[in-house]
């Protein structure tokens, strides 16, 4: 089913549990030890949260925006720069998404063809085409470790639509492939459609593995569909996917998410919400989402979160941090995004763990009757 490419790119699955898979992603800037959760630098940054930061933690791969670069401040300008290691200030693992999300999301303003998508820049109306060989040389100019096939991103519950959107996602393949053959100093994944329709995603992963990539990704989930039908979708999907390649949930960062998607095999995952509730004043937690702004917390000398390692629950209280959401000041927002990341990547590196010594189901089942407030 999968083609072998040419690669300085290596996977290794050093423990299995199930269908779950703790592995080692080798990577020309260094390596990713999955499962792995990776914080999203849309605009080449991690809002609120310095490089350095990220480091401390670790975060041991981050995700930057193709098509947000691609109209501010440009890709040329960043390969100009050196590139998005060098113009970020961030020396490990980089991956760039294709901008197929962002342009299919924008639906009111594009038209969407069989060569590609013409669209108009949210920031000044300013029209641009969007092409699989496009985005590839926009990737290529961006410099990111692992690069993304250009695809198309459906309403995952429509099946018209998704039947045009795995047969333009197979064709687009082909051509980002013919674009960027030589994986050997990024590696380009391939992209699997299909909505909720088992066998369009049967379809979609026999196609896109039959062209070859050094790793695949699971497209079109996370996007309005219900959680049973994401996970349904998981298990029909998964297991049709090449064991010795890894498997990357685009889009998904919910903790409970995170923890069923690895028990179906999932490697790889990126999202924008822990950034993006901190913003909003909500902080993650064993026990669920917590609101910082809650009266509760004014007089509170705990740390958010009892025993973690961040650097806001190791110096700040609770009544610090709801003091200064409520004031607006910008450090709340750091301080509880970067809380928000280091909660979600203790909780892979802790499912790793669990996966290594073989006891996944009960650290899945304890982490999820406290999140989900189950008895």
């Amino acid at each position: 089913m999968d083609t072998p490419t040419t690669q300085t790119f290596t996977f290794e699955v050093i423990a299995t549990d199930g269908a779950a898979r703790a592995g080692v992603f080798h990577t020309p800037h260094g390596d990713i030890p999955t499962p792995v959760f990776a914080p999203v630098g849309t605009q080449a940054t991690v809002k609120a949260v310095m490089p350095r930061d990220l480091k401390d933690i670790p975060a041991p791969l981050i995700l930057a925006n193709t098509y947000h670069l691609h109209l501010r401040p440009t890709s040329e300008l960043v390969r100009e720069m050196g590139g998005l290691h060098r113009f970020m200030g961030w020396d490990g693992p980089i991956l760039t998404d294709s901008g197929g999300f962002q342009v299919f999301s924008l639906a009111s303003i594009n038209k969407i063809d069989d060569d590609g998508v013409t669209f108009q820049s949210h920031i000044d109306g300013s029209r641009h085409r969007f092409t699989p060989e496009s985005s590839i040389n926009i990737q290529e100019n961006l410099g990111a470790d692992i690069i993304m096939a250009f695809d198309e991103c459906p309403v995952p519950t429509d099946r018209a639509i998704v039947e045009r959107a795995v047969r333009r996602t197979t064709a687009w393949a082909q051509r980002c492939r013919e674009a960027h053959p030589d994986d050997s100093t990024q590696a380009l994944f391939g992209i699997i459609q299909g909505g909720v329709f088992p066998d369009l995603r049967a379809k979609s992963a026999e196609e896109i593995q039959a062209i070859g990539f050094p790793g695949y990704a699971v497209g079109g989930l996370a996007v309005g569909e219900s959680k049973a039908d994401m996970y349904r979708t998981l298990d029909h999907t998964v297991p049709l996917m090449a064991a010795n390649k890894p498997r990357y949930l685009m889009g998904v960062g919910e903790a409970d998410d995170l923890v069923e998607a690895v028990s179906r095999g999932i490697d790889i995952f990126d999202c924008v919400m822990p950034t993006r509730v901190a913003r909003h004043g909500a902080a993650l937690t064993p026990e669920g989402r917590v609101n910082v702004k809650k009266q509760a917390w004014a007089r509170d000398e705990r740390p958010i979160q009892d025993g973690c390692t961040c650097y806001a629950c190791q110096n700040f209280s609770r009544a610090y941090i709801r003091h200064l959401h409520k004031a607006e000041e910008l450090l709340g927002h750091t301080l509880l995004s970067l809380h928000n990341i280091t909660f979600l990547i203790r909780h892979m590196e802790q499912i790793r763990s669990a996966i290594i010594e073989g006891r996944l189901r009960e650290y899945a089942k304890a982490f999820l009757d406290l999140y989900l407030h189950r008895t």
